[in-house]
């Protein structure tokens, strides 16, 4: 009796062979889990397991001093000011992570570097004085009751002429030397210097609106086939520098420009009174290489200078004698010219650029072609997992395959 006690019932040991069973089939689930996700057997699973636990940190989170449990009894900051004071302290401690800006500085470490400023200097105007004639010119305006009268009928109008000129004043150069950062003009041209394009160079190709050159604008080939009316602001007894030259055009040197015009020591803004040193030559951007810069810098000059080693034949259509850098040129004269006007604009390829090699530079032209490499299709599985039907078609004799998502 005492023997069978200790035996378990037919009830009992049903229940025990049913937790056996559902064990072993929670153990079957992981070990084909860890299959599935690549791993042949449980150690790999585990080892899963084990890699996506949390580590623990370098050092102290910030706020692991603050009692969560008992918020209410947190010190509150009560003002702005405090906060601000606080945030600023916390700002200029160290801390054993890196933040964003550190690893963005890290990767964009050249960007740190010093520009050197080799552009006219600014306005003598004081910031208090700018400041003294917009007022000024605030309450004339608040006491003219003309102005009040067509401002409450709503027929105030703004000559555009005017808006414009005032935006080269103030604004406009500082505008213009950020479009130009963008688009690379001061990296590839002027390498570790800029600077701010004090006059404003108007640059108009034919007497169409398409035509202007502005800041990175599109403008084709055969619309800038003649030379441009280039105009601008410049005093009397001046003499000034105008040049046109592509950072992305030079077909053999990567780091070579052509130049496309130069003209020196011109008398105020009598460009065609200039003495051309290099006759103007239509953009050639090579079919294949898309969209090229065409950069207009105008130099300002204190004497006369004497270009004699600049000066190309005319007409001059070898590319090798229009091979160009405008820093060594800057350089050679940077103790008599200055940097103070700049426009660019963009071009691509078209019909026009054939006949400029074959007619002017006498030369057969460049194609460049992108050779795309044949769709990569991966090893056809047997059994594919969760994959829509359309995963067939890539293999599929005589049928063109579509590339949409599989």
């Amino acid at each position: 009796m005492r023997y069978a006690a200790l035996r378990p019932t037919s009830h009992a040991r049903t229940h025990a062979h049913v937790g056996k069973m559902a064990t072993r089939m929670a153990w079957n689930a992981a070990l084909r889990a860890g299959q599935d996700l690549g791993f042949s057997s449980l150690r790999g699973f585990a080892t899963t397991a084990a890699v996506c636990r949390r580590a623990a940190p370098f050092g102290p989170m910030p706020n692991d001093h603050v009692d969560t449990s008992q918020l209410e009894a947190v010190q509150r900051y009560k003002s702005f000011a405090r906060y601000l004071r606080a945030a600023e302290a916390a700002k200029t401690k160290k801390c054993w992570w890196k933040t964003y800006r550190q690893y963005l500085k890290k990767e964009h470490a050249s960007d740190d570097e010093v520009l050197v400023n080799i552009g006219l200097p600014g306005s003598l105007f004081s910031r208090r004085d700018q400041v003294k004639e917009r007022s000024r010119v605030m309450r004339g305006n608040r006491h003219n009751p003309e102005m009040e009268k067509i401002s409450r009928q709503l027929t105030f109008k703004i000559p555009l002429e005017q808006v414009k000129a005032e935006w080269e004043r103030t604004s406009g150069p500082f505008q213009l030397r950020n479009m130009a950062t963008h688009y690379g003009v001061y990296r590839d041209l002027f390498p570790g210097a800029f600077f701010i394009p004090r006059v404003m160079l108007r640059v108009t190709y034919g007497n169409e609106a398409t035509g202007h050159v502005h800041y990175g604008n599109h403008i084709t080939p055969a619309e800038a086939l003649a030379a441009p009316r280039v105009t601008y602001d410049a005093e009397e007894n001046s003499l000034w520098s105008l040049l046109l030259t592509s950072p992305d055009e030079h077909l053999q040197d990567k780091e070579g420009e052509y130049v496309h015009w130069l003209v020196g020591n011109i008398p105020g803004n009598a460009v065609q009174s200039g003495e051309e040193l290099c006759h103007y030559m239509p953009p050639f951007p090579a079919k294949g290489t898309g969209f090229l810069r065409f950069v207009f810098i105008l130099f300002k000059q204190d004497k006369a200078i004497d270009f004699e080693q600049h000066r190309r034949s005319s007409p001059c259509y070898s590319l090798k004698e229009r091979t160009f850098k405008t820093l060594e040129f800057y350089r050679m004269h940077q103790d008599s010219m200055t940097p103070a006007g700049l426009a660019f604009f963009q071009s691509q390829w078209d019909e026009s650029v054939t006949n400029t090699f074959h007619t002017l530079l006498n030369m057969k032209e460049p194609i460049f072609e992108f050779v795309r490499p044949p769709v990569y299709h991966p090893p056809q599985k047997v059994y594919p997992h969760r994959q829509p039907l359309r995963y067939l078609d890539r293999y599929r004799d005589g049928h063109v395959p579509t590339y949409g998502i599989y």
